[in-house]
């Protein structure tokens, strides 16, 4: 007799282990995929301004047009190389590429905006097509956008 209850119960035991590693499991999963979601949404905008800057820093300023959709063979009617060389050469506030950092991102649409802050001057927002096309932005910060939570927490932790 003691054989046939000494197994009682185990079975509700381990389905309710199941049920809670299964919930768990699904939180955990759902947490890392939001957080991926918003670190990685606006990678390839990053890039393209990482590169951008970079082909600046090496004073390779035709590739650095070009990235603005800019060229030789396609020049900006509104925005030719001597404006483009007033606004990023050597003699602009913005010279100092090394001291370029990637403040902040904020999807806008069909773009990014990217704000850039060099050592000297104001920050310079910058916006990138989903094509990885680069542009001043129209705004500092895209309009309609009530919660920046982003610079909220910035705010009250620094950085």
């Amino acid at each position: 007799m003691n054989e046939y209850l000494s197994s009682y119960g185990q079975g509700d035991e381990r389905r309710g282990k199941l049920i809670k590693r299964t919930v768990l499991s699904v939180l955990g999963i759902a947490i890392l995929g939001t957080t991926a979601f918003f670190y990685f949404r606006t990678w390839s905008e990053e890039r393209a301004v990482n590169a951008f800057l970079s082909k600046l820093k090496a004073q390779d300023f035709k590739s650095a047009y070009a990235t603005w959709g800019c060229t030789d063979a396609t020049p900006c009617k509104y925005y030719p190389f001597e404006k483009f060389m007033e606004d990023w050469g050597p003699k602009s506030a913005q010279a100092n590429t090394a001291s370029a950092k990637i403040d902040e991102t904020e999807p806008c649409g069909d773009a990014v905006i990217v704000t850039v802050t060099f050592d000297k001057g104001n920050p310079v927002p910058l916006s990138v097509s989903n094509a990885g096309v680069v542009g001043f932005a129209p705004w500092p910060q895209c309009p309609g956008r009530h919660w920046r939570f982003k610079a909220f927490f910035k705010r009250i932790f620094g950085g």
